[in-house]
């Protein structure tokens, strides 16, 4: 059997989209420079926002920016691929940091591995999740699970993709998600009819992602990486 690949993996729990965002941004350019000498893979959940990606418009929104600002959720252009969407509560968030040439991955197979994460995670609790031509992620049904959205820079990856644990589906319904009209959102909880975990989920994530991506994670925490 091939070596796997070293690699870290941080938790980071629930932090601010922002904080993340540019914490993100200074991994990759730590990552391209080799300060970093390892893919990262950032574990993450958010308080409700909603990012726009580079394809997206603000006629993907069905309420006001005004009606936005009352519920204190903020709307954040970034240059992720993809439309709007929405990061809230009950999401489970992975943003790997992967030099994607010396992980010898074409941005196709990277996409393919990231829903495939989700595909298994959802198995593991019998939902039936697939992909779908009309956009990347993967649904269940007709309805949107999960989603995919990456940006590279200097032939880093980062951004990545976000699957609906226990997420309140509310907010959804406040946009065309990823700018798709008439398409419902769903979460592995609404599929089971049942509560679920966040964080067993969050642990099977972890042995799926090391799976697919044929890495051996080590554990770190913030701290070293703000040095």
């Amino acid at each position: 059997m091939p070596l796997r690949q070293k690699a870290s993996l941080l938790d980071l729990g629930l932090m601010d989209y922002r904080r993340a965002y540019g914490l993100q941004l200074d991994l990759v350019e730590k990552r391209r420079t080799g300060r970093l000498d390892t893919d990262i893979f950032l574990l993450t959940e958010h308080p409700a926002v909603f990012t726009l990606g580079r394809r997206g418009g603000q006629e993907n929104l069905a309420v006001s920016r005004e009606f936005l600002d009352r519920q204190g959720i903020a709307l954040i252009p970034i240059e992720r691929g993809g439309d709007i969407t929405y990061h809230g509560r009950g999401q489970l968030v992975v943003y790997p940091i992967i030099l994607l040439k010396s992980a010898g991955l074409s941005v196709t197979e990277y996409i393919f591995r990231l829903e495939e994460v989700m595909i298994r995670l959802s198995r593991d609790y019998g939902v039936a999740a697939v992909r779908d031509a009309r956009n990347h992620g993967v649904w269940s049904g007709d309805r949107k699970l999960g989603s995919v959205g990456i940006a590279i820079r200097h032939g880093v990856a980062f951004h990545g993709l976000a699957i609906n644990v226990t997420t309140c589906l509310e907010h959804f319904g406040w946009i065309n998600p990823c700018g798709l009209t008439g398409v419902r959102m769903t979460s592995l909880a609404r599929e089971l009819g049942r509560e679920m975990a966040l964080e067993e989920a969050k642990q099977r994530m972890k042995g799926h992602l090391a799976e697919i991506f044929e890495r051996d994670f080590s554990l770190m925490g913030l701290e070293p990486l703000l040095e």
